[in-house]
C-alpha cells in the first residue's frame, strides 16, 4: 500500500463529516489533503443514520449551517454522479401538551426570524398535512416545507467522490494508531493497513479528528480533550404498507418518536428519556457496519405509543429492528474547531444524531476557519473550546450520556438544568448556600445558586414557558438589589492571572482597552479579532506592576485563556488559571457600603475606593480584596477571598447583612438586573461576529494605542459608519416573557431577532436586546420607528432605547 510521506492535513475518519471536510478543503484548492478511514467509508455511524434533513436549529448560525447542508446535497448528484436521495418532503412536528405547543410556536416564530419557511398548525391542519396520524391529545403543530430526507451513506460517498475529483486522497482500511507531537503541535501520524501488511508515517501540518464515536480516543492520542460517548440508538422499519405513499417526516417529541416514510415502509425511531450508553470498555477493533444486540423491552413503550398514534403501524409487520451506536456530547451540541490544547489539531465530531443534516455546513465552516485562520462567523454553540477539561472523564461521560440522547426530544424549557453527572465543581460557599435555601443550576460543571427558595417552598424547578415557580423569588432578589442590598456567589467566574515583565505590553496588544493604569485600577474590556468582532468580554485588574487578573464568564474561561495563549508570541508573560484559588462574593445594592463597613475597618468611600478600583482589606479575622465593579448596575463590590478563608468571609458578611435586611440572591437575579441595565451578555448579545462599535461598546476601545488586535477594523468602522446597532427593548404588555431569538419587527417587518431576553422586575416588563439594521441612519431615525416582538406568533409592542432604560447615566454604581 502506497501512502504519501507528508501531507498538509490528515483527516482521521471517513464518515459523512470527514468526507465533508475533505470535500470543502479540496474545493478551496488545498493540495495534499489525505483522509484515512480505519475500515470502509460510512461504516461507523453514517451508514445507519435515519437521514433526516432539518432546516431549523437553535440559533441563527446553526440554522445557516443546516440550510447550507441541504443546498449542498441538492447539487452533489449533478456534480459527482452519485445520487444523494434528497427529497424535500417537508416535516410536521406535533405537540401533545399546551407547553409543547408553546415551544413549537416559539420555534416557528424563530424560524421566521431566521428566514426558514414555516406554518403553525391547528390539530385539524395537522391531520390535513399527515392523514395517517391519530389526533388523540394533539394540541397543535408546525409545518416546515423545506425539510426533507436523504440517503446518508450516498451523501458521504458523493462528498468523497467530489473530494477526490478536486485532488484529495482518500484511503480506506488504514488505521491511525499513533500521533506524534512536539510541544503544542502534532507533527505526523503513524498508520497501519487493516490486514497488517503495511505501515508507515505521514508527516503533516495539521490533523482533523473526524473519528465519530472514536473521537474521544483519537483526541487522547493527539493530546486533546474531545468529550463524547456512544449510545445505543433504536429504530424499526416496517414491512411494505399498502397505500402508503410519500409523506412528510413526522416528529412526535412528547412520545419520543419520529417517523419517516421510505419506499412504502415506515421507519420509526426513538429518542427515549433514559438512553443506553455503549462501548464503556472501548469499541471493538473489528467494528464495521455492525449492529448492537436487540433490546425490545427497551423499545417497546415507544412502539406501543406509536401504534396508537399511527394505527396503520399496528397492522404492519416489522421488517427490521435496528440498534446502532451514535456519539453524544455533554451538552448535545457537536464539537467543531481548533482544540484548545494544541495549535494544529482540529475537531469535527460528536454530532448527537444530527450528523447528516449538519455535515455539509460543519465541513464548510471548518474548512473556511482552517483556510483563513479565523472563524467565518460565530460558532460558539459548537466550538470545542467550550468544553472543560474534566468533561473528558469517562465516568462523567457515561452518566451524562444517559440523559443527553433523550434531551433531544424532551421539552426544551428555558432554564432547563441537566440532572446527571452533577456536583462536580463546587464553590467554597456551596454548603453555606444550600443551608440558606439555594436551588442550584450548573454551567461548565460549576454548581451555582440560581435562586433561593423560601422556607416552606420546594427546592426544585417546575419548568414552564410561562412564569416558573421561582419567578417571584427572583423578583424579590431583584428588588433587594435595586432598593436595599443583596449578596451572591460569583466564584465560578474564570480568573486568569497574567504576569511577567511584559504583562502590560501583552494586554495592550491583545485587548482593546488601555492597561497602562495604576495598580488597583480595573478596566472593563474586550479582546477583539481582526474584524473588530468580540472574542472575549472581561474585566482586567492591575494587581501589581507585573501582575494582572483577567476575570471571564465561567463558560468561556478556557476559550479566553486559549485566545491569550495563542497570541502570546514573544511577550514574556505567564498565563495561569487561578479560578479555584479564590471565592468571590458580590455585595450589591444601595446599602452595600454599610454592610462592608460593618465587617472591615477599610475605607470604602469614593475618595479611597472609587468605582473601577480594587483594594486589599481586612475582613472579619481574615483578609480579602474588593473590586468596585458591577454587572447589576448598583453600588457594590466583588469580594475576592482565598479559598481557605472563604467560609469565614461568608459567615461574617451574612451575619452583618442581617442588620441591613440583606438577601441572598442567585444567577437569575443577576441576569434580569443586567438586562435592565443594558449590559451585554457574551455568547448572546456579543460574539466574534458582532463588531464592538455596533455592540455599543466603543467606549471600552482605546484607539489612541498604537497597535492592538482589531484596531484597524475599529478605525475602518468609524469611517464607514454602523450597519447595525444594539437596541434595548421592553414589552409594553407586562405579561409575555422573552428568552432569546424572538423575531424583532420594525414598522411591521422582521428585521432581526432578540439576542437575549429576561424579565425586568423593576421596570415591569419583559426585556430584550437585539441588533437593528441601520445603515446610513442616525440614532434618532432608529428610535423613530415602531417596534414589536413576535412571542409565539403574537406581536407585542415594545419600547426601544439605545441607552440603558434603567439608570441611563450610570449614576447609581458611583454614589
Amino acid at each position: 500500500m502506497e501512502l504519501p510521506k507528508s501531507a498538509r492535513v490528515v483527516i482521521i475518519g471517513g464518515g459523512v463529516v470527514g468526507c465533508s471536510v475533505a470535500y470543502h478543503l479540496a474545493k478551496l484548492g488545498w493540495k495534499d489533503v489525505v483522509l484515512l478511514e480505519r475500515k470502509q467509508l460510512t461504516s461507523g455511524t453514517t451508514w445507519h443514520a435515519a437521514g433526516l434533513i432539518g432546516q431549523l436549529r437553535a440559533s441563527s448560525n446553526m440554522t445557516k449551517l443546516a440550510r447550507y447542508s441541504a443546498e449542498l446535497y441538492r447539487g452533489l448528484e449533478e456534480e459527482t454522479g452519485v445520487a444523494t436521495g434528497l427529497r424535500q418532503v417537508g416535516s410536521v412536528s406535533v405537540a401533545l401538551t399546551e407547553e409543547r405547543r408553546e415551544e413549537l410556536y416559539r420555534q416557528a416564530a424563530m424560524a421566521r426570524a431566521f428566514g426558514v419557511p414555516v406554518e403553525e398548525l391547528s390539530p385539524k391542519e395537522v391531520k390535513e398535512r399527515y392523514e395517517h396520524i391519530s389526533l388523540e391529545g394533539v394540541t397543535g403543530g408546525v409545518w416546515l416545507p423545506t425539510d426533507g430526507q436523504a440517503d446518508p451513506a450516498n451523501i458521504a460517498l458523493a462528498l468523497a467522490k467530489g473530494a477526490r475529483q478536486n485532488g484529495a486522497l482518500i484511503k480506506e482500511r488504514v488505521k491511525v494508531n499513533a500521533i506524534s507531537r512536539s510541544g503544542r503541535r502534532v507533527t505526523g501520524v503513524d498508520w497501519a493497513s487493516d490486514d497488517g501488511t503495511a505501515q508507515g508515517h505521514i508527516a503533516c501540518d495539521m490533523i482533523v479528528n473526524c473519528a465519530g464515536m472514536w473521537g474521544h480516543e483519537v483526541g487522547r492520542m493527539a493530546g486533546v480533550n474531545v468529550p463524547l460517548h456512544a449510545c445505543e440508538h433504536f429504530y424499526i422499519v416496517t414491512e411494505a404498507i399498502s397505500g402508503l405513499t410519500q409523506m412528510p417526516v413526522l416528529r412526535v417529541p412528547d412520545e419520543c418518536a419520529y417517523y419517516k416514510e421510505d419506499a412504502g415502509k415506515f421507519l420509526l425511531g426513538a429518542f427515549e428519556p433514559n438512553s443506553k450508553p455503549w462501548g464503556m470498555n472501548g469499541i471493538p477493533d473489528s467494528f464495521e457496519f455492525d449492529q448492537l444486540p436487540e433490546d425490545f423491552d427497551h423499545f417497546e413503550p415507544i412502539l406501543e405509543a406509536a401504534c396508537s398514534r399511527m394505527p396503520m403501524l399496528a397492522e404492519a409487520g416489522i421488517h427490521t429492528f435496528f440498534n446502532g451506536p451514535e456519539s453524544f456530547t455533554p451538552d448535545d451540541a457537536y464539537h467543531l474547531g481548533l482544540a484548545p490544547e494544541m495549535d494544529n489539531v482540529w475537531v469535527a465530531c460528536g454530532f448527537n444524531s444530527i450528523g447528516i443534516q449538519s455535515a455539509g455546513g460543519a465541513g464548510h465552516a471548518l474548512s473556511q476557519w482552517m483556510d483563513s485562520g479565523e472563524k467565518p462567523f460565530d460558532l460558539g454553540d459548537v466550538d470545542i473550546s467550550r468544553m472543560q477539561p474534566f468533561q473528558g472523564n469517562k465516568h462523567y461521560l457515561f452518566e451524562r450520556s444517559k440523559e443527553t440522547l433523550g434531551l433531544l426530544y424532551a421539552d426544551h424549557f428555558p432554564y432547563l438544568q441537566k440532572k446527571t453527572a452533577r456536583g462536580v465543581r463546587r464553590t467554597p460557599f456551596h454548603h453555606h448556600l444550600l443551608e440558606q435555601g439555594a436551588v442550584m443550576g450548573e454551567i461548565a460543571g460549576w454548581e451555582r445558586a440560581n435562586w433561593f427558595a423560601n422556607e416552606d417552598q420546594e427546592r426544585e424547578y417546575r419548568y414552564s414557558w410561562k412564569r416558573q415557580n421561582w419567578f417571584e423569588n427572583a423578583a424579590a432578589e431583584h428588588t433587594a438589589i435595586r432598593t436595599n442590598v443583596g449578596m451572591y456567589d460569583m466564584s465560578s467566574f474564570g480568573k486568569l492571572r497574567v504576569e511577567g515583565p511584559d504583562a502590560e505590553a501583552f494586554l495592550n496588544y491583545v485587548g482593546g482597552g488601555d492597561y497602562s493604569v495604576p495598580v488597583g485600577k480595573i478596566v472593563y474590556t474586550q479582546f477583539l479579532n481582526n474584524r473588530g468582532g468580540i472574542e472575549a468580554d472581561v474585566t482586567v485588574t492591575r494587581l501589581s506592576e507585573t501582575v494582572y487578573l483577567v476575570v471571564t464568564p465561567a463558560a468561556t474561561r478556557q476559550a479566553d485563556q486559549t485566545w491569550m495563549m495563542r497570541h502570546k508570541g514573544e511577550f514574556n508573560v505567564v498565563i495561569t488559571d487561578v479560578t479555584a484559588g479564590e471565592g468571590v462574593l458580590a455585595v450589591m445594592g444601595p446599602k452595600a457600603r454599610e454592610v462592608l463597613q460593618a465587617v472591615s475597618p477599610a475605607d470604602f468611600s469614593n475618595a479611597v475606593n472609587p468605582f473601577g478600583t480594587a483594594q486589599e482589606i481586612e475582613l472579619g479575622f481574615g483578609l480579602a480584596r474588593v473590586h468596585r465593579v458591577t454587572y447589576v448596575g448598583e453600588l457594590g463590590w466583588e469580594i475576592y477571598v482565598s479559598s481557605d478563608m472563604a467560609g469565614h468571609a461568608f459567615e461574617v458578611l451574612h451575619e452583618a447583612g442581617q442588620a441591613h435586611g440583606m438577601k441572598l440572591c442567585g444567577m437569575h437575579m443577576m441576569d434580569s438586573c443586567r438586562i435592565e441595565k443594558g449590559f451585554r451578555h457574551f455568547g448572546h448579545d456579543i460574539t466574534c461576529e458582532d463588531h464592538v462599535l455596533e455592540a455599543g461598546l466603543g467606549f471600552a476601545v482605546k484607539t489612541a494605542k498604537p497597535d492592538f488586535i482589531g484596531r484597524d477594523a475599529v478605525l475602518r468602522k468609524k469611517d464607514e459608519g454602523l450597519n447595525a446597532r444594539m437596541v434595548q427593548f421592553r414589552l409594553t404588555d407586562p405579561e409575555p416573557l422573552l428568552y432569546h431569538n424572538e423575531p424583532l419587527l420594525r414598522d411591521g417587518e422582521i428585521v432581526g431577532y432578540l439576542s437575549s431576553g429576561n424579565y425586568g422586575h423593576h421596570l415591569g416588563g419583559a426585556m430584550g436586546m437585539g441588533y437593528v439594521p441601520c445603515k446610513g441612519e442616525t440614532p434618532e431615525q432608529v428610535l423613530a420607528s415602531e417596534y414589536e416582538i413576535d412571542v409565539a406568533g403574537t406581536r407585542v409592542k415594545a419600547d426601544a432605547s439605545l441607552k440603558p432604560m434603567y439608570d441611563p447615566k450610570g449614576e447609581r454604581a458611583k454614589v
